[in-house]
């Protein structure tokens, strides 16, 4: 009866009941696109660092991301070879150059460049392993098939022909004419909408202003059977300030580091979940402070008839549960096509994950419940004295 009771008020007003549920389903998309877009950022922003084949990683102090990546001496690298825990080391280097779109001829737009010593396996990348021994070629690349359409339509060009040229450097004299004969598949970031691989020969062609042997990331793969933190926090002990030595987790919480606290991206992620929050708790005040206001009457009927305040109380609450339950349903499903609709426009990945599903349907709950527990100060005034 509790339950019925509560149902009831609502469906008095049918016309406002769906105003509300669309408010609330309102607020829980908001919720779920700024928590699916802020995951997106931390996710895109370490795929590159999930599928590097490593266990110990070097780059400069004043690295801060890998758009942002600062050089030091690769003899540092070696340096780690005296060790006998390491197997192997694997010099990278990282930068930024102008791509031309190959069918527009006048299109130019930054792509990702990454360079590295070819031999053991380095990155955990599908298309990287059979299209090796094409980069030991000069100006061969491979291209992230991931990447934003306006780098051209070099993936179904590539597939036709086998092969696509074009240019790549500063826009400038120094162009570099590259061809891609592979692909292989990365993604895009809030950092890089395209990504080219190549040789650390090749890399230092498209870039010659940069000096060889100084290098923007170290990899170093341990032998088998060593604990990786005892070795990173022994190399730590071992390198100069000039050094900065992570594992790969640590590498990884760096680069999220950068993205949450460094750039206004993740504030406003992070903001947008608390002003969904807000509307959504406004709009259920609002649903549940209407009902009390025109039934204190009724509410005050049953005071004097004996019902408990605790009751009255009860069916403010249920109300606040029916709200956002049928509040949540529509707000998941519209958010899950969303989700498609930003991944497929943006390239990141966006999807719906269980534990975000239940984080929201949590905050749904807790927004509702809040929204009743102000509300509820109205019931002071359902005395049947005063009423009646």
């Amino acid at each position: 009866m509790k339950i019925s009771t509560a149902w009831l008020q609502l469906k008095y007003e049918k016309l406002r009941l769906l105003v509300a549920l669309g408010g609330i389903s309102f607020a829980v998309v908001l919720i779920f696109m700024q928590l699916g877009l802020r995951a997106a950022l931390f996710d895109s922003a370490v795929a590159l660092h999930s599928k590097l084949q490593g266990d110990i990683f070097l780059v400069s102090p004043r690295s801060t991301a890998l758009i942002a990546m600062d050089n030091f001496s690769e003899r540092r690298l070696y340096q780690s070879l005296a060790f006998e825990e390491v197997e192997s080391v694997v010099p990278i280097y990282l930068g930024f150059a102008q791509w031309k779109n190959p069918q527009t001829r006048n299109y130019w737009r930054n792509i990702y460049v990454i360079g590295f010593e070819l031999g053991d396996k380095v990155f955990d990348l599908p298309g990287v392993k059979e299209n090796l021994d094409k980069l030991k070629i000069p100006d061969v690349v491979l291209f992230d098939e991931a990447s934003r359409a306006e780098f051209g339509p070099i993936v179904s060009e590539f597939k036709r022909q086998g092969i696509v040229i074009t240019e790549i450097g500063d826009r400038g004299p120094s162009n570099r004419r590259i061809r891609v004969e592979g692909l292989f598949q990365l993604g895009t970031s809030f950092g890089a909408d395209g990504n080219l691989l190549t040789s650390d020969l090749n890399f230092l062609r498209i870039f010659p202003q940069r000096p060889k042997g100084y290098i923007n990331l170290g990899i170093i793969k341990l032998k088998p059977g060593y604990d990786v933190i005892k070795i990173c926090e022994k190399f730590k002990k071992y390198y100069p300030t000039d050094i900065k030595v992570l594992s790969k987790q640590e590498l990884m919480e760096q680069e999220k580091k950068y993205w949450d606290s460094s750039t206004p991206i993740g504030f406003i992620f992070g903001f947008g979940v608390v002003l969904g929050i807000i509307v959504g708790i406004i709009i259920v005040y609002q649903i549940l402070y209407s009902n009390l206001s025109e039934h204190l009457g009724e509410y005050a009927t049953l005071k004097a008839i004996g019902y408990k305040h605790s009751y009255l109380l009860s069916v403010v609450f249920q109300e606040s549960l029916i709200l956002a339950i049928f509040g949540y349903i529509p707000g998941f499903v519209i958010a899950s096509g969303m989700y498609n609709v930003a991944k497929n426009a943006t390239l990141l990945p966006v999807a719906m994950e269980l534990t975000r599903a239940l984080f929201v349907l949590v905050l749904t709950f807790l927004m509702c419940f809040s929204s009743g527990a102000i509300a509820v100060r109205k019931l002071q005034e359902a005395d049947p004295a005063d009423i009646f």
